[in-house]
């Protein structure tokens, strides 16, 4: 049975008026090239998480509480079409003063999403966890490419720093300052790499997570899976720390790609639980 939102919530907690929090699910898949699918990851993140546990141990925080609105869902019928839908409708959800979650779709999605934030922060900074730079020019003829996305978020801003990456394609070398480019195989050893993570963000932050920045060990369920990923505790140990220490105004959650195995599915509904659990204990005047 399909979840009508997110968290399977009481009506109380879900109306748009009092809720505090977005999910905006976009329904896109058009430029991936391997598996296809994850125009079904946002109904799938959505259909697992009424079996969350409401109540974050690690926070002690019932962020559901707050109201946690699911929207309606964006299915685009292009690259275009996207980036304007998605743009305009986070436009309007940040001023009417709420939260916005974009629950993805391949990766080309959070563009729209960024934009919008950027409209109202310059300095901010974009966090970009992916096993991909996504900094093509120009990808099969698509320059909205999911691998492009990075390269058209540099026209907006410099800001750009990339976490868990272990896969490139050497035309991206010329658009990417690898000072802010922070490989996989180098965040085994110790955790020294959080601290300079931290320390490039400015104070204001869009969180995008492409899923495949996990190991496929954990997370199989991508267009894209690429070995030597990160584990759970690790993404959310370094999460914590950047909501400690900054403020993340948005985050999208994309490239879930599902199958039979729910699991990976559930991961994701978590990992976005668990990021707003975060910032509304860290940070209650955001959340």
């Amino acid at each position: 049975m399909e979840a009508v939102n997110f968290g399977g919530l009481e009506e109380v907690y879900t109306h748009y008026e009092s809720a505090r929090v977005v999910i905006l699910p976009v329904c896109f898949d058009k430029t991936s090239t391997w598996l296809k699918g994850s125009d079904r990851g946002p109904r799938a993140i959505i259909d697992a998480s009424p079996n969350l546990e409401l109540y974050d141990i690690d926070t002690g925080a019932e962020v559901y509480r707050e109201g946690i609105y699911t929207a309606a869902e964006i299915r685009p019928k292009s690259s275009a079409v996207l980036n304007q839908a998605v743009y305009s409708a986070v436009k309007t959800h940040l001023e009417n003063g709420k939260y916005v979650v974009l629950l993805g779709g391949e990766h080309s999605v959070s563009y729209g999403a960024i934009r919008a934030h950027l409209d109202r922060s310059m300095d901010m900074s974009v966090l970009h966890l992916d096993a991909h730079t996504d900094m093509r020019d120009i990808y099969e003829g698509n320059a909205y490419s999911h691998a492009c996305l990075m390269a058209r978020v540099r026209e907006l801003t410099c800001n750009i720093t990339s976490v868990g990456i272990r896969s490139m394609d050497s035309s991206e070398l010329k658009n990417l300052d690898m000072k802010r480019v922070f490989l996989a195989r180098d965040m085994v050893r110790n955790d020294r790499w959080i601290r300079r993570v931290v320390r490039q963000l400015s104070t204001h932050v869009y969180l995008s997570i492409d899923l495949d920045v996990f190991d496929p060990g954990i997370m199989p369920s991508t267009g894209t899976p690429e070995p030597g990923g990160l584990t759970w505790y690790q993404v959310t140990g370094f999460l914590k720390e950047v909501v400690r220490r900054k403020c993340i105004v948005g985050f999208d959650v994309v490239e879930l790609c599902p199958g039979s195995n729910k699991a990976p599915d559930f991961l994701a509904a978590k990992l976005v639980y668990t990021l707003l659990s975060y910032i509304h204990h860290y940070k209650s005047d955001v959340v």
